[in-house]
């Protein structure tokens, strides 16, 4: 299935839309304006995914409208409604949810507009639009591949836990789906003994790994489905007194999903095992590319595929240049030197 674009003429209008808006387009040279609206940016991966395609727009000669829903589903409808009112050549955005960006998909396509979908897919529906997304599915299972392998060299079977993610999200039922495949393949070297829900919640993964620290002392393994919720985990294993590196008597085998500088930081450190890297710069690139094409009538995918990586400590020198949150710890290293 493909998408083609909707001819929509542009207006180089500076404009305030809904909560957090800001126009940051690139003057008189720009060859049209893209409204970009982000459902958060609360964590490391969403400013540098906003940062990303900042960036590649400006390669392109591409305006930039910029608008931040805080979670409000209502509100990003407004958001992306005060874009069309301005006639914006394209329109990226993070759905709140895969359900409540379905009318927004059809506010773009009916101003013919491309829409693009950026990290999060929309449910199945005839509304028109271009998902730029993560194989969550793929990168989960692979990371847990990895961490079973080292489990298995334990010689004994790891007592496990996940947290899952907000199960509104389709991300984080694929990274959920992508754990349960390893896990099942690893049975001879990991029992799942808790399964921790936290809803994109640090304070509920806090409370969620603590409870299971309780019920379990000997905990040996755990997968976060996303590194933003690694100082969670990390205060709750240093209160259990299990917070050690890979190697050292007690060592909890971890692994997460997302690459952010926190993930970085552990792995140097050797806390971390391994995570699941989304290639941001990829997305980046894919979501402006498609605006590009489809705005020059071509056929587009309607579903654009980030493959990612898995990082951990045997291959983390030859890949770190490709994982977004090792630059990201770099910059804050550099800023920070004297």
């Amino acid at each position: 299935m493909t998408v083609r674009e909707w001819a929509a003429a542009g207006l180089l209008v500076a404009v305030g839309i809904g909560l957090a808006c800001s126009d940051t387009r690139k003057g008189d040279g720009a060859s049209g304006t893209v409204g970009v609206a982000f459902e958060t940016l609360q964590t490391e991966f969403w400013v540098a995914g906003i940062d990303a395609i900042r960036a590649e727009l400006g390669k392109s000669q591409l305006g930039m409208l910029e608008a931040i829903a805080d979670g409000d589903a209502n509100r990003q409808l407004e958001q992306v409604r005060g874009f069309i009112a301005r006639g914006v050549d394209g329109i990226i955005v993070v759905p709140k949810d895969a359900k409540s960006i379905v009318p927004t998909i059809r506010a773009a396509n009916e101003a013919r507009i491309p829409i693009v979908l950026f990290n999060r897919p929309a449910d199945p529906s005839g509304a028109r639009s271009v998902a730029i997304v993560a194989d969550n599915l793929g990168i989960a299972r692979a990371t847990v591949e990895h961490l079973c392998g080292l489990a298995r060299k334990t010689g004994r079977k790891q007592k496990a836990a996940i947290l899952v993610g907000d199960l509104g999200d389709a991300n984080a039922i694929d990274r959920r789906d992508g754990f349960d495949q390893a896990a099942a393949a690893c049975a001879d070297a990991m029992d799942v003994v808790a399964r921790i829900p936290t809803e994109w919640n640090q304070e509920k993964a806090l409370a969620g790994v603590t409870n299971a620290l309780q019920a379990h002392p000997d905990l040996g393994l755990v997968f976060t489905s996303s590194d933003f919720m690694l100082p969670s985990i990390a205060s709750a294993l240093k209160t259990a007194g299990r917070y050690r590196k890979a190697g050292e008597e007690g060592h909890v085998i971890l692994g997460g999903f997302d690459g952010d500088a926190t993930a970085w930081r552990m792995l140097v450190d050797g806390t971390l095992d391994a995570t699941g890297v989304q290639d941001v710069f990829f997305e980046a690139e894919a979501a402006v590319a498609a605006i590009r094409d489809l705005r020059a009538g071509k056929d587009v995918p309607a579903r654009i595929l980030d493959r990612g990586f898995v990082i951990h400590s045997g291959n983390r020198d030859e890949v770190a240049g490709r994982m977004w949150g090792a630059r990201v710890a770099g910059a804050r290293a550099a800023a920070a030197s004297p």
